[in-house]
């Protein structure tokens, strides 16, 4: 609703966004976000509003799950995890919980070797977890709203930085400010991603997959 804002406050100056979900919202395992504590299947952001993760599987076919996994999240074992978790709910497996979700995503990537299985493994159910989240939220349908609205709502010269935290979500912040740089709507662009120091990865370990990126209004 950046558009509504625009409209009561006049043209803007400077805008940031910060893409990021709270991290007291990850931590909250009431919330259903992370698999590090038991709690229920839900990963909506606002969880008064439309279906919580657990009832999305329920209706979500095998290549609709792998697509999703692959699209949001870059998952290589999407395949793997999509056939496993689905051949669980067509045994009558009711997937409610964190712990549940985790559970058979380590158990259909038992074949990985060698000594890194464990972090892969790991990543996976990451990468997984953050794949539904999107969905369930329809994270990538709001941002390219936002960034569709978003040049007429600064003023000429106006500046907007955005920071995202993986790669779905800066290649639709990369795409759309090179396409009105084409256009002439933005007069400059970050020539390349912007990363977070490895001083400051050392100390907030969550910056790690920061990326921002920034545009001026011509």
């Amino acid at each position: 609703n950046i558009d509504q804002i625009a409209l009561e406050s006049g043209p803007l100056n400077f805008v940031l966004a910060d893409l990021g979900v709270s991290s007291m919202q990850i931590d909250n395992p009431v919330r259903g976000f992370s698999f590090k504590s038991e709690g229920p299947l839900d990963l909506r952001l606002n969880p008064n509003k439309g279906i919580s993760a657990a009832e999305r599987l329920k209706t979500i076919s095998q290549d609709e799950l792998e697509g999703m996994l692959v699209e949001n999240a870059d998952e290589p074992n999407s395949a793997v995890i999509a056939r496993a978790i689905i051949s669980e709910i067509n045994k009558g497996t009711d997937i409610s919980t964190t712990s549940q979700l985790q559970q058979i995503i380590k158990d259909s990537l038992k074949f990985i070797p060698g000594k890194n299985k464990e972090e892969e493994i790991k990543k996976s159910c990451q990468r997984s977890f953050q794949a539904l989240r999107i969905d369930v939220n329809s994270e990538f349908e709001v941002l390219y709203e936002f960034l569709e609205k978003l040049p007429a709502t600064l003023a000429k010269g106006g500046r907007v930085a955005i920071l995202s935290f993986h790669s779905g979500e800066d290649r639709l912040v990369k795409k759309s400010f090179q396409r009105f740089l084409r256009e002439g709507i933005y007069s400059e662009i970050a020539p390349n991603v912007i990363r977070p120091s490895s001083e400051e990865c050392n100390t907030n370990s969550r910056a790690r997959s920061a990326k921002l990126r920034w545009a001026i209004k011509a």
